[in-house]
């Protein structure tokens, strides 16, 4: 009876051991099952609003009062089409069969725009940069130099002030030419090639975008859109890996894709992002690199018909 009883309880004292053991390797278990989930889910979290990035910068409404300089948008365009009714536009971009992409930078230059040339040059790549007024001594060197080692130099706005641009006919017309005059008395070059702010799809404008692309025509200078994004027009913080993705994802089906990316101070990703995206598409077959010239057929978001 004794043997019995000693029995039991030996086997009440494993059971008091082995309960709470396995209870706690069970929900020490489950920690590690949830933790792993958590971070799975935070992982793909991530990955979709990098993904999402330019949608919502195209979703932006552009309100455009108070906008500063340091403000940064996208016109909300992701596949944008050449408008193909002109006989001689149905010609490929590449009739050599070799598809071009072309780098365009808004909105410098900046506290970036001398690690962006530096990286341009170590790749023996040009761009293009649709730039702003900024008559501060320290950027002066940076207009010519983007002109000296081979880049292209377009206009983007004087001000980037959309409240202030797109008021009337005459305001884009003064803020253009103040533009395309500091351009020509800093850098010895009268620029022909523009971006409107916000692309001309934006919804900001005041007057007809139409009538502004008339005058673009009067004056024999052309604008150029685009039809990549690359996703670092928003706020909100964005990988290089990212950027290189949203850059490359549609190349293999366009002929010709203008890049819009942004030479700004707080788009250290941007640069982040150039050596690899370079590497990218330089890895592509019959593709190559080239900036924007009189030959480059233009990408329009909206034409002047």
């Amino acid at each position: 009876m004794d043997s019995e009883r000693d029995a039991h309880f030996q086997l009440m004292k494993r059971l008091l051991v082995i309960i709470p053991l396995s209870t706690i390797l069970i929900l020490l278990i489950l920690c590690v099952i949830l933790g792993v989930s958590l971070y799975d889910a935070k992982r793909e979290l991530r990955a979709l609003r990098e993904q999402a990035t330019p949608v919502m910068a195209e979703r932006r409404t552009l309100e455009g009062e108070g906008r500063s300089e340091e403000l940064y948008t996208a016109s909300g365009v992701n596949e944008s089409r050449r408008d193909l009714s002109d006989a001689d536009a149905r010609i490929s971009a590449s009739e050599d069969g070799v598809k071009k992409v072309y780098l365009t930078f808004d909105d410098g230059p900046s506290g970036n725009t001398g690690e962006i040339l530096d990286i341009l040059a170590e790749y023996d790549v040009k761009a293009t940069f649709f730039v702003v007024g900024k008559e501060d001594e320290r950027y002066r060197p940076l207009y010519k130099r983007i002109v000296e080692e081979g880049h292209t130099l377009a206009m983007h706005s004087y001000s980037h002030k959309y409240n202030e641009i797109y008021q009337s006919k005459e305001s884009y017309v003064e803020d253009l030419t103040k533009l395309q005059e500091f351009l020509y008395n800093t850098t010895g070059v009268w620029c022909r090639y523009c971006r409107f702010p916000g692309g001309s799809s934006n919804t900001v404008s005041r007057v007809d975008m139409h009538e502004l692309i008339a005058y673009l025509e009067e004056q024999d200078m052309s604008y150029f859109d685009w039809n990549v994004v690359s996703g670092d027009a928003s706020s909100a913080y964005i990988s290089p890996e990212a950027i290189v993705r949203n850059s490359t994802a549609k190349l293999d089906e366009l002929d010709e894709a203008i890049i819009l990316m942004h030479d700004a101070s707080d788009k250290d990703s941007t640069v982040e992002a150039l050596p690899g995206l370079i590497e990218r598409i330089q890895a592509m077959e019959d593709t190559k690199i080239v900036p924007i010239t009189d030959d480059t057929e233009p990408i329009h978001h909206i034409s002047n018909e």
